[in-house]
């Protein structure tokens, strides 16, 4: 198998977004994805060794980069209330910036094969621990409650933001994602935050 870098190999997952995005994972064929990449079938199967495994690198790719520009952002927020402002709102632009990647990620990758699953699990649980060190760091620092239920905080979490997007493809797009975030944000910190961390938001968002 050849070394997944390179030109076609891009190419190859870029064109992977645009036909499923356009006819659906179950009625894309290897063949459509060659023709959108302008490479041969064959050089295909050079880099992948089937369509799940295109579609696994889809997701582990592109969102492996998304992970690695939300980690370097929230490395220079020091308030937790903060970075947890910050990764909804990279979250929504990222996938606001590229209507078809989102369709992928939101609807295609909600497989049953359990190779798929197994495929993407490692890089959506790197994901879940970015969120799990923004809510630990919360509660360290007393901007979060300390009773809190970790894993189904990071649940909410990430289910809110995951339901905000797939609400958002499922209407076309019709609203801008990124208005959600404030709203959103405010959510959390009223079910989260602690009641220091509530008092000083409210007086901000009236003070704006």
């Amino acid at each position: 198998m050849a070394k997944r870098t390179g030109g076609k190999y891009e190419a190859i997952l870029d064109a992977a977004v645009r036909v499923i995005a356009q006819y659906g994972y179950h009625n894309t064929q290897v063949s459509k994805i060659a023709r959108e990449a302008k490479v041969a079938d064959g050089t295909i199967y050079l880099y992948f060794k089937n369509k799940d495994d295109v579609l696994i690198s889809v997701f582990n790719e592109k969102m492996g980069a998304f992970i690695n520009d939300v980690e370097k952002a929230l490395s220079v927020i020091e308030d937790p209330s903060n970075q947890l402002r910050e990764l909804i709102r990279l979250h929504f632009a990222h996938l606001e910036r590229d209507h078809q990647l989102a369709m992928v990620t939101q609807i295609e990758l909600r497989q049953s094969n359990p190779e798929v699953r197994q495929g993407i699990a490692q890089i959506l649980k790197r994901y879940l621990d970015v969120m799990d060190a923004v809510v630990d760091a919360g509660i360290k620092n007393g901007v979060f409650r300390s009773d809190i239920a970790h894993r189904i905080t990071r649940k909410m979490i990430f289910g809110t933001i995951d339901e905000t997007v797939s609400s958002w493809i499922m209407n076309d797009f019709k609203y801008n994602l990124l208005d959600q975030v404030d709203s959103i944000h405010s959510l959390f910190l009223r079910g989260i935050g602690n009641a220091v961390t509530e008092n000083s938001h409210s007086k901000e968002e009236i003070g704006t």
